[in-house]
């Protein structure tokens, strides 16, 4: 006799909080067998379970894989789940043992378990496609290599910064012409003097003192 809606089994079973006894394997969740067992038959002692046959056997061999099937009636409901004998890493075992099976039958209990509403809520999603493989982003082009000279200032080539503030201290002090001085040496800015002009510069500028 079906349970009537003052007496849903099925409500009563899926309001059970079965996340302590999820048992996690890589990345995948279980729900531990015996205790589901037990939640069904503290819901309905009268409920009770059947590992189908195939021509005798426990399991049925395909071209896809092995497969087994497990019903479970409660309050007069009776769902089968039908389950292939995956390993570790859920994927089908063509040629399993008889403890691959023997594992595989009580996943298949849980989930026939499950139909009926305990523990339902853990297996979201499992239906859903996998994400394919993102494809390798196509590689991009290396850079063009600039190959033009970056100038290079070597220690020595132009004065330095000490012999800078010397230059500017005397022109200071005589009242010398900077763009003037610069003109004369052929350049833009006085970092740019050569340390071989240095003493020229410097005797042009105490002339000008002297004078």
């Amino acid at each position: 006799m079906k349970a009537s809606n003052d007496s849903n089994y099925f409500a009563k079973l899926n309001a059970i909080n079965v996340s302590e006894q999820v048992e996690k394997k890589g990345a995948f969740a279980y729900l531990s067998w015996p205790y589901a067992v037990a939640q069904l038959r503290l819901a309905d002692p009268g409920a009770s379970w059947e590992v189908r046959r195939f021509e005798g056997l426990p399991y049925l061999s395909t071209d896809a894989g092995v497969f087994v099937e497990v019903a479970v009636s409660v309050q007069g409901v009776t769902l089968s789940q039908i389950h292939p004998v995956l390993d570790g890493k859920n994927r089908p075992i063509l040629a399993p043992t008889a403890f691959d099976i023997n594992t595989s039958i009580q996943r298949c209990l849980v989930k026939a378990i499950a139909l009926h509403g305990l523990g339902l809520y853990i297996y979201a999603g499992e239906d859903l496609p996998q994400t394919a493989p993102a494809e390798p982003e196509a590689e991009k082009p290396a850079s063009p290599v600039d190959l033009t000279p970056t100038p290079i200032r070597a220690e020595g080539v132009t004065i330095n910064a000490s012999q800078q503030a010397q230059i500017k201290r005397l022109i200071s002090e005589v009242g010398g012409d900077l763009p003037r001085l610069l003109s004369y040496f052929g350049v833009a800015a006085l970092e740019e003097i050569k340390s071989a002009d240095y003493q020229r510069v410097i005797r042009s500028l105490e002339k000008r003192r002297a004078a």
